[in-house]
């Protein structure tokens, strides 16, 4: 069972929807919708066929579709006032995400109106959506007229312009002249990317009135039996931001999308408030090969080969995601904004292909260090994904299984597992691996909406784990031989999700190992099934369970804390699963921890008091490390001005920049976007060093191994 699924669409698999809101969270991975290799029955996704894949949601059908989402929901089951003001919110977010439509006053007429639909529709009435059909077609032709104004015949670039982009911060439009202002700032940063691309400014112009009028024409297509789907995709993100409705075509793409093999950049994207944003980068694809991406750029614009870039602000997510997919071989070249210690422009061209497998495989290399003369050699598991796939015969953990034997006839003196850029994979490989430093034991568990607890071991669960509701699911133990008990180390991130989450915080819970990295793992804890609805309604995503860690508690939300903190490699305190609408709160059941029967651990549990001690010494060296100064200062001036674009200044890096085209080839781009992990990874390094100088070994009844 694949569950790395925390961001919204993946641009070499599948397209589970076409969620508009942010961070609306595909289930399925890098390579798609994956079956599970093993029939977990709380944990399978159910990919059924449907009778009919024809007509829109009806009205009359949305009670039914409700009361399906709150019956199988897992904390969710009552329609409550709270659930109606979140829906709402999300409808209204939809209808206009970068709030530039509708003004201030048109929210406080319209938030009534759906506000009473809940009540209306009961009876199959949603008459209320021809009222917030007419407000959007006259707000869009008030806005295709203002930009027709502006760029009339007298407009000239204005170089004090300032555009704030953080929708979230900035309130609806209150009058007439606070909207044309606006849309002068949004026009003048359309024509600049523009100009930018070389088109000239009398070119320019004409796109973004044709823009304007395309939009005018999107909005009156969306008529008011198209809204009803918008209304069941407001209501399901407002349950929690993982469950989702996909419309019948929406579903109908996804079953054709897991039988085909679909070529991409090896990108999942969000759309985030009319901007489309790169969430993750597949190792081994396009993306990540090319040295030129970082999670949280946005994409503004794409072109094809030969073609000119489309402006693709404001545009629906689907239709972009086919825009960047294409043909194995063809090339995309997408124009990125990037808000780091300097906003930059720069146009970023990307070969489609298939993902190299290869390049998601566990690496490890070593490190040395000498320390009162005497040597210490150190091995650094670098593991990108918890991958697998029967039919190659592909497994980390048997990859990772055998790295460590290689670091043993090395005679290590400690491990660093760097799950820093892993955001999940296989539940089996996770479980699988955490094995590989444990043994035996319980080492994740669900609770479905029954409240079941199904704890999934290596080997078998200590006795007494079970509870009233519970059971076991065991995989085949691992060979005391194979299990590595030195000191070990593990790298963490934000950007660590769901089976990073499990492995690490099974490790830190049993005292196996010391978490190293940002404040705290992405915290997605959360489990997805899909199921077909009847007839020609398509289907529904919908979280059904938790998962939960050896001590009881779920990674949910805050996810695995680190217990020793580094500074942020980059800007992305804004991501993880507290920054989402709506998230679950943070749950426990009875603890699961302990080894099975009266086994001795194989390994030596780490005491409170080193930990305190290895904390003190990071702290010390980190602020004294130049390159973590440098990263904290970018954090810094970056956090300070990421809202806010200065047109002029933008204009002058891109021309510093060269035209945003850089000179650097893709293996220099790629070694330079890798550098940026370096110091982390050395700190890690440090951190082990001083466990090992500071007295902390593997049992002495297992040095011999």
């Amino acid at each position: 069972m694949r569950i790395g699924d925390k961001r919204d669409e993946n641009t070499s698999g599948s397209t589970p929807g076409d969620n508009q809101h942010r961070h609306g969270a595909a289930f399925g991975s890098k390579d798609g919708v994956c079956f599970p290799r093993l029939l977990l029955s709380l944990l399978l996704i159910l990919l059924l066929p449907v009778s009919s894949l024809a007509a829109n949601l009806t009205c009359s059908r949305l009670p039914m579709l409700m009361d399906r989402f709150l019956s199988n929901h897992y904390a969710m089951k009552n329609m409550t006032e709270e659930i109606k003001s979140h829906a709402i919110d999300q409808m209204t977010k939809s209808l206009d995400p970068s709030k530039t439509l509708l003004y201030e006053s048109d929210l406080a007429r319209l938030k009534p109106l759906l506000q009473g639909m809940f009540v209306s529709m009961q009876s199959g009435d949603c008459a209320s959506l021809s009222q917030v059909y007419n407000v959007l077609v006259a707000r869009a032709q008030e806005n295709e007229a203002l930009v027709k104004k502006i760029l009339g015949p007298a407009y000239r670039l204005d170089e004090t312009v300032e555009l704030n982009i953080n929708v979230s911060k900035r309130p609806y439009l209150k009058t007439a002249e606070e909207k044309y202002e606006f849309l002068r700032k949004v026009v003048q940063f359309q024509i600049e990317n523009a100009l930018l691309a070389g088109i000239d400014l009398a070119e320019a112009k004409k796109q973004q009135v044709h823009r304007y009028e395309l939009q005018t024409m999107r909005v009156v297509e969306r008529n008011p039996e198209k809204l009803i789907t918008s209304v069941a995709k407001a209501f399901a993100l407002a349950l929690d931001p993982h469950t989702s409705y996909l419309s019948s075509e929406n579903y109908e793409d996804l079953l054709i999308q897991t039988q085909l093999s679909l070529d991409g950049i090896g990108a999942t994207l969000s759309s985030d408030n009319g901007f489309t944003v790169i969430e993750e980068l597949v190792p081994g694809g396009g993306a990540e090969r090319s040295g030129l991406l970082k999670p949280k750029d946005k994409i503004i614009s794409v072109a094809q080969e030969g073609e000119r870039p489309v402006d693709i602000i404001d545009m629906d997510l689907r239709e972009i995601i086919k825009m960047i997919r294409g043909k194995k071989g063809t090339k995309v070249t997408m124009t990125i904004l990037r808000q780091g210690e300097r906003t930059c422009r720069f146009d970023a061209t990307i070969m489609r292909d298939k993902i190299d497998i290869k390049e998601q495989e566990a690496k490890l290399t070593y490190e040395i260090h000498t320390v009162g003369g005497r040597q210490y050699r150190f091995g650094v598991i670098d593991l990108p994904s918890f991958y697998g796939n029967e039919k190659e015969n592909k497994s980390c953990s048997e990859d990772v299984k055998g790295l460590l034997g290689e670091a043993k006839k090395q005679h290590v003196d400690g491990i660093v597992l760097d799950l820093s850029r892993n955001v999940g994979g296989l539940l089996e490989e996770a479980v699988l691996v955490a094995g590989l430093f444990l043994g035996k034991g319980g080492i994740v568990a669900t609770k479905d909406s029954q409240g079941q607890v199904t704890i999934i071991a290596n080997g078998s669960a200590a006795s007494g784990t079970r509870g009233d509701k519970g059971k076991v699911i065991t995989f085949p133990s691992v060979d005391p031989l194979a299990v590595y008990n030195g000191p070990l180390v593990v790298l963490t991130s934000r950007l660590s999700a769901s089976a990073s989450e499990i492995v690490a915080g099974a490790l830190k819970d049993y005292r196996r190992a010391v978490i190293v990295g940002s404040d705290h793992t992405f915290g997605k804890g959360s489990v997805q099934i899909l199921l077909p609805l009847p007839g020609d309604m398509g289907a529904m995503k919908i979280t059904a369970a938790l998962y939960f860690l050896p001590g009881g508690k779920s990674t949910q939300k805050m996810g695995v804390e680190a217990n020793v903190r580094l500074p942020s490699w980059s800007i992305l305190e804004d991501i993880g699963e507290t920054e989402l609408d709506y998230p679950l709160p943070v749950q426990v059941i009875t603890p699961f921890l302990g080894i099975p029967g009266k086994a001795v651990p194989l390994w030596k549990p780490l005491e409170q008091t080193m930990i305190a001690e290895l904390t003190a010494r990071s702290k010390v060296r980190v602020a004294k490390d130049a390159k973590f100064a440098e990263i904290i200062k970018n954090n810094k001036i970056a956090g300070g001005k990421k809202s806010i674009i200065r047109f002029a200044d933008l204009r002058k890096e891109v021309e510093n920049e060269g035209g945003g085209n850089t000179k650097e080839t893709p293996a220099e781009l790629r070694k330079k976007a890798r550098g940026q992990y370096v110091p982390f990874v050395n700190e890690s390094v440090n951190v082990l060093n001083d466990m090992v100088t500071l007295g902390f070994s593997r049992p002495m009844s297992s040095r011999s191994q």
